[in-house]
């Protein structure tokens, strides 16, 4: 696992952990492992900006962020080359699923927006491991979203930084990012290396007192 510093209660899984979306008793062991509930708040991953709040565990239906306000309730969010954002407040937590279309689409400014309408303005954000732009090959139309973020892979085809662009979005926050490439990784899936239906999920949680 992948603990960010300075969180009071998130963690990057790493494809060690199985598919924790759909093992119940590796959940409920990592659960254990981490001192949280195993009744994670999840969504249908659509690519969209839509954000829901947890105010219960389980499948909340479609959207691409969810926020926590309730101590105690853990969020979840499933990548394997998109990239997964954590947000903290002094009392609300979020996670965020941003592939290109989602990034593209304003989830992680639909997130934050929503946290601090709801008084929850947050204070620092960590962005996980994903595909970087050594290795994330796009089309014409792709990069065309993202005009001050594109480069090329290590093979010299046009490809995007779409960690970069969301970490773009966070100037006041105090930001934390990861080094690693799902691509290049051996310890993430990718679903662009091996087209794995494999998942590491993001989790974030709001201790108790």
């Amino acid at each position: 696992m992948i603990r960010p510093p300075g969180f009071a209660g998130a963690v990057f899984g790493t494809a060690e952990w199985g598919d924790l979306r759909r093992d119940p008793e590796a959940r409920s062991a990592v659960s254990a492992e981490l001192g949280i509930s195993a009744d994670w708040a999840h969504l249908n991953q659509i690519h969209s900006a839509s954000v829901l709040v947890a105010s219960r565990g389980g499948n909340l239906g479609d959207g691409d962020a969810l926020v926590a306000v309730a101590p105690g309730q853990p969020i979840m969010v499933a990548t394997a080359d998109c990239v997964p954002v954590i947000l903290e407040a002094a009392n609300a937590a979020a996670v965020v699923h941003a592939g290109w279309r989602g990034a593209a689409a304003g989830v992680l400014r639909a997130a934050l927006d929503a946290m601090s309408e709801m008084g929850h303005k947050p204070v620092r954000a960590a962005i996980g491991p994903a595909i970087g732009p050594c290795c994330y090959e796009v089309g014409e139309e792709v990069a065309a979203l993202f005009p001050h973020h594109q480069g090329r892979t290590t093979w010299g085809t046009r490809s995007v930084d779409v960690p970069g662009f969301l970490a773009s979005q966070l100037d006041d926050l105090e930001v934390w990012r990861s080094c690693e490439c799902t691509y290049t990784s051996e310890i993430l899936n990718s679903w662009r290396r091996d087209h794995t239906q494999e998942r590491q999920v993001t989790v974030a949680w709001l201790p108790r007192d």
